[in-house]
């Protein structure tokens, strides 16, 4: 394997995956966990990856399923209750956060995954339909529904916590 090749291409996603698998998670913790097994999958994989097409797609359907295996995983787990910590772990402040979006920030978190997460597919990281289709395993007029019935849910509830 190319690893130089790998960390050209691949690496600059980082930022980007993170962020996604955050809003995915909600919690720093869970979102790095889920960057780093993507990256080790994206890895193990890279030499089927077909040089020329959609880095950026391939590695957000890594991410998308990597995020299915572990709620998997989760729902087979009893549930654990973690003690508390001296420090809450906090995510580095974002711009999104600074330039005054946390109401845009805590809606989104609060919309259900799957509407939560075709939306930030398309409308953060700019995904097309069909990449997001391909990456959810899903046909393209779900994307479009779920886009759609999550980006009104936003609206209704930033709409009611303007009022």
């Amino acid at each position: 394997m190319d690893r130089e090749r790998f960390e050209a291409e691949a690496l600059p996603h980082l930022r980007r995956l993170y962020g996604v698998a955050y809003r995915m998670t909600g919690n720093a913790a869970d979102a790095e966990d889920l960057v780093q097994d993507t990256l080790l999958r994206a890895w193990r994989g890279f030499d089927r990856f077909q040089a020329g097409t959609n880095l950026r797609a391939w590695l957000h359907t890594i991410l998308q399923r990597v995020r299915v295996d572990q709620l998997r995983r989760k729902s087979r787990r009893p549930p654990t209750e973690e003690l508390g910590e001296t420090e809450p772990m906090v995510p580095p402040p974002q711009d999104a956060l600074a330039s005054g979006a946390e109401a845009l920030e805590r809606a989104l978190g609060g919309l259900p995954e799957v509407f939560r997460t075709a939306v930030v597919l398309r409308d953060v990281e700019e995904l097309s339909y069909a990449e997001i289709a391909a990456a959810l395993r899903v046909p393209i007029g779900t994307v479009m529904s779920r886009i759609h019935r999550g980006r009104a849910l936003l609206r209704a509830v930033l709409q009611g916590s303007r009022t």
